[in-house]
């Protein structure tokens, strides 16, 4: 049987959790600025290294590392590559369409996928979202992708191998809030999780 990672597809967008807004969709037009304490840059190939504590900002985004490298393919679009180091983890940050509310998260590593419009975060990878200060949403597995143009996050947890077992994906998914002054409702039924078709063929 192949071996294959555990996946679990969560829409933040289910009118029970998160409502509909999109990620900061002004985002993609801004330039991109960032601080390090060294770059080393290659005209030729497009490719910008920069390390030692590492800060990027590209209008609500912010992204922090010990490395980032930052391409940028004939089209104008960028992509970057983000590496934390052993005691800090890679960061994402960015605010959503309308909303007092933020997506961050944290890996070993990120991928930043300008054209695309997608954010990879890989190894100990965690994904929150914040209602102002306010930890709402949160999920944790091996690999979680995160598409900011439709809030749709992917989450992998790790195989299992001879050496550890299978790693788990978790999730903690709390209801929007009433606006003030709404009657209340009879409760609705919780967020399942649902297995993907290879966890099916999997278990069979």
């Amino acid at each position: 049987m192949k071996n294959t990672l555990l996946s679990v597809s969560l829409w933040l967008a289910l009118s029970s959790v998160a409502g509909h807004a999109w990620a900061e969709k002004a985002d993609r037009n801004k330039p991109m600025n960032v601080e390090a304490d060294a770059l080393r840059y290659d005209d030729v190939k497009q490719v910008s290294v920069f390390s030692g504590h590492v800060v990027l900002t590209k209008g609500s985004i912010l992204i922090r590392g010990a490395q980032i490298e930052v391409r940028q393919d004939p089209d104008g679009y960028q992509y970057g590559l983000v590496t934390g180091s052993t005691a800090t983890p890679a960061f994402f940050r960015q605010k959503r369409e309308g909303l007092d509310e933020f997506i961050e998260g944290d890996g070993d590593t990120i991928e930043y996928d300008g054209k695309a419009d997608t954010v990879r975060f890989v190894k100990k990878a965690q994904l929150r979202r914040l209602r102002g200060a306010t930890l709402a949403d949160e999920v944790t597995g091996a690999v979680i992708l995160y598409e900011n143009l439709t809030d749709k996050f992917t989450v992998d947890g790790a195989p299992k191998t001879a050496a550890a077992p299978a790693g788990r994906v978790r999730a903690m998914l709390t209801p929007k809030p009433k606006p003030e002054g709404e009657a209340a409702t009879a409760p609705q039924p919780g967020v399942t999780l649902r297995a993907t078709p290879q966890l099916e063929k999997a278990a069979q």
